[in-house]
């Protein structure tokens, strides 16, 4: 591709796959291109989806892709709970906060697990999960992203902001499991035996996939897709690579 010691390659898919329910032009026959060569992952903060879910959407779009190369910041929260064996309370979408049942056995509820909830971020949950932290619980961000482009082809507001109000009313930092935690960019490298430095992110958020899977050590790529602005080529974050498409990739 670009450097002989890429030997492996992480995807974001919202953006650079597709848009809305399309696929970006020239994706799947890239795709094709790049699993021919490469281990892939496919990696996501989306917290509305879960990796079977995402895995549907894409197959039913004409991407061929496996449950196993997916990874969500909803599987790596649900690995983290259970290392702690804790449970949450989930600002979550209610398909997203049902992942989870599994671990409602656990009497161990120790944090407040914060995603894109949509509907759900009512006053009176975002109080409960700030009375909450306030009697000690600790406070995660599945995915802690400004923005994402949605169905209807505009920029929406993300889980960030309102991360960053409980972090904000409850004095409290939260961890990071999703992009751009390193633990994140780390398992997802380790899932293909590949070190940071033998791994290529390909994205189009320059602050969760090119500046995070940088300082985490791998090489980027940045494309103009998804939510993806000029303004970006402005903000200090130098890519290795930019591209106009996933589709224009060597």
């Amino acid at each position: 591709m670009f450097d002989p010691s890429i030997k492996a390659v992480l995807c974001d898919i919202g953006g650079v796959l597709y848009v809305g329910d399309t696929p970006i032009p020239g994706a799947i026959e890239a795709l094709i291109r790049i699993k021919s060569r490469y281990s892939v992952r496919f990696v996501t903060n989306t917290t509305q989806k879960t990796a079977q879910q995402v895995v549907e959407a894409l197959r039913s779009m004409g991407f061929d892709i496996a449950e196993d190369e997916v990874l969500t910041a909803l599987d790596v929260t649900k690995l983290f709970l259970k290392n702690h064996d804790s449970r949450g309370f989930y600002l979550l979408t209610d398909d997203a906060t049902a992942f989870f049942d599994d671990l409602n056995e656990i009497e161990r509820q120790h944090y407040v697990v914060v995603g894109d909830a949509q509907e759900n971020f009512t006053y009176e949950r975002l109080n409960k999960a700030f009375r909450l932290l306030q009697s000690g619980s600790e406070l995660i961000a599945v995915a802690k992203n400004r923005y994402f482009k949605d169905n209807d082809y505009q920029l929406s507001m993300d889980a960030g902001g309102f991360v960053s109000a409980l972090e904000y009313a409850s004095g409290k930092e939260a961890h990071i499991i999703g992009k751009p935690s390193h633990d994140f960019y780390r398992l997802a490298c380790s899932s293909m035996n590949v070190e940071p430095a033998e791994c290529l992110m390909i994205g189009d958020d320059i602050e969760s996939d090119i500046l995070g899977a940088q300082e985490a050590g791998l090489k980027t790529l940045l494309v103009k897709t998804g939510k993806f602005v000029v303004q970006d080529l402005e903000s200090g974050i130098m890519p290795d690579f930019i591209a106009d498409s996933i589709a224009d990739i060597p």
